[in-house]
């Protein structure tokens, strides 16, 4: 089965997907609506050695006119899994209606 990831962030790094997945992902430019970004600092050192950076955006709801640009992956029920894995508990997963009309998984602030 077939899920769909919204990434805005590293997961959308060569390096994090290949550590991750074991693959390039294939995605499209969507946008995530009614939410903002800011960035975290990241405690984990396997995940800051993965990605290269110490700090990660986020995204928290925002105003209806808020939006986040970036790209949605369709991957496997496994790769979730291992995206589930990839992020620290600051982040939660939920689904959310993308610009593009398509229901993915996106990493929201906790």
């Amino acid at each position: 089965m077939t899920e769909l990831l919204f990434s805005y962030g590293t997961l959308q790094q060569d390096s994090v997907q290949m550590a991750s997945f074991g693959r390039l992902l294939k995605g499209r430019a969507d946008t995530l609506p009614g939410y903002r970004q800011t960035l975290i600092a990241i405690g984990d050192p396997e995940v800051v050695r993965t990605s290269g950076k110490a700090y990660h955006p986020i995204v928290a709801p925002g105003a209806a006119t808020d939006s986040v640009p970036g790209t949605v992956f369709e991957i496997t029920a496994e790769e979730l899994a291992a995206a589930d894995r990839y992020e620290v508990s600051d982040y939660r997963r939920v689904a959310a209606t993308l610009a593009s009309g398509v229901t993915a998984w996106v990493y929201v602030k906790a």
